[in-house]
C-alpha cells in the first residue's frame, strides 16, 4: 500500500475559498506557475490529505481540510492563448504545468492562523513557518498533519 502523503494549498479567499470547494464539492487547481510547487502537486496521489489555506487575508489560516481527487494531469490553462495562466512555450506534448483535483473532507470550527500555529512547539520546523515561505503548495510532514488536526479538533482521517 502506497503511503499517504499530506500537504498545504494557498488560495486567496477572494479567489476561491473553503466556502466555495464545500458548495462545489471539488475542484481542480489550476494556475501555479512555481516550479517548486508544480513538482509538489505532481507526487500528489489519490487520497493525499490537503490543508486548504487562506493567504493574503487577515488572519492568514488553515481553514478546511481537503484531499487529492484526481492526480497530476496537464493544466489546460496553459494552451489558452485568451487565459491569465497561457505559457507561450507549452505544447499538449510537453505541458509546463500540471494540476491536481481535490476534494473537500471538511470546514474547521475556528480557523488555526499563522500565529497560532506558529506557538505550537511540535510545528516549529514546519514549512510554512520558514521565513520567506512563500510555496503555494507545499509539503506537511505526517506528524504535522496529526498535530494540527488534533488542536483544531478536525478529523485527520482523509
Amino acid at each position: 500500500m502506497a503511503t499517504k502523503n499530506y500537504w498545504l494549498m494557498k488560495s486567496e479567499p477572494d479567489v476561491y475559498s473553503i466556502d466555495d470547494l464545500k458548495k462545489e464539492k471539488q475542484a481542480y487547481w489550476e494556475g501555479v506557475r512555481n516550479f517548486k510547487a508544480r513538482n509538489n502537486m505532481r507526487e500528489m496521489k489519490m487520497g493525499d490529505g490537503v490543508f486548504f489555506y487562506h493567504s493574503n487575508t487577515n488572519p492568514k489560516a488553515i481553514v478546511g481540510i481537503s484531499r487529492v481527487c484526481k492526480e497530476a494531469y496537464p493544466d489546460f490553462t496553459q494552451f489558452d492563448a485568451k487565459h491569465k495562466y497561457y505559457e507561450k512555450r507549452a505544447t499538449k506534448e510537453k505541458p509546463y504545468w500540471f494540476m491536481v483535483d481535490i476534494e473537500f473532507v471538511e470546514k474547521l470550527d475556528e480557523p488555526w492562523s499563522l500565529e497560532m500555529l506558529r506557538e505550537v512547539a511540535e510545528l516549529e520546523n514546519m514549512a510554512l513557518l520558514k521565513k520567506g515561505q512563500r510555496l503555494s503548495v507545499q509539503t506537511v510532514t505526517p506528524d504535522e498533519w496529526r498535530t494540527i488536526c488534533k488542536l483544531a479538533g478536525a478529523s485527520s482521517k482523509v
